[in-house]
């Protein structure tokens, strides 16, 4: 049984994206941000670093932080998404890095910017606007000779990436000018899995779709 500590965001999608694609049981435990839950000394005791997702993996009791990190441990300890070709292997870890140095962090700030506080910092605005559309070219390049981000499977960047990219509306990106990207996001957006994970704590929330 694993234990998810998680909250309604890209980064605690990919958790129980991975885990529903995983097929094995698993308790929700959610932790409001926009409640601060997240600094409660409860929750410091499973991450430091006071940021959702987290789990517990009560039959090894392994607790871990930092998607990462979590979607890495689930995939080797449930032989999913793990490829066994070395070569393979790396193509995947290097684009998850990619994800987890690039893609999430600038999307992040843009969302900081254009949704949440929009007119404060024009400079910021455009800096990270450029930045999102920089980061879509490289992952529309990327996918336009790959059917998936690691290679020709599906596998651990693309449930690390997809969350990210079904807030295009927050970052202001226009996904049906990366066709290579519109196409991969549709495809992934209708695996039984990624629409049983997505609304992961109940909030009603719904994926979206480009007109």
């Amino acid at each position: 049984m694993i234990d998810l500590y998680t909250w309604s965001t890209p980064n605690g999608r990919k958790i129980s994206i991975m885990l529903e694609e995983i097929g094995i049981k698993y308790k929700v435990i959610p932790i409001n941000i926009m409640k601060e839950e997240q600094f409660k000394e409860s929750f410091l005791k499973i991450n430091p670093n006071n940021k959702i997702p987290a789990i517990i993996d009560k039959v090894k009791n392994i607790t871990l932080m930092e998607s990462g990190a979590i979607l890495l441990y689930l995939s080797k300890t449930y032989s999913k998404f793990y490829p066994s070709n070395e070569k393979v292997y790396w193509k995947e870890l290097e684009w998850l890095m990619f994800q987890k140095a690039s893609f999430g962090p600038m999307l992040g700030q843009a969302h900081h910017f254009l949704k949440f506080n929009k007119g404060k910092s024009l400079y910021a605005e455009e800096r990270y606007s450029k930045e999102v559309n920089r980061l879509y070219k490289v992952l529309d390049k990327r996918l336009q000779n790959n059917e998936y981000i690691g290679g020709k499977n599906y596998g651990i960047t693309d449930i690390s990436t997809w969350p990210w990219i079904a807030r295009y509306e927050w970052h202001k990106a226009d996904i049906k000018k990366y066709n290579n990207v519109l196409r991969w996001y549709k495809k992934i957006a209708k695996r039984e899995a990624v629409q049983k994970g997505y609304d992961i704590p109940k909030t009603e929330a719904n994926i979206p779709f480009p007109n």
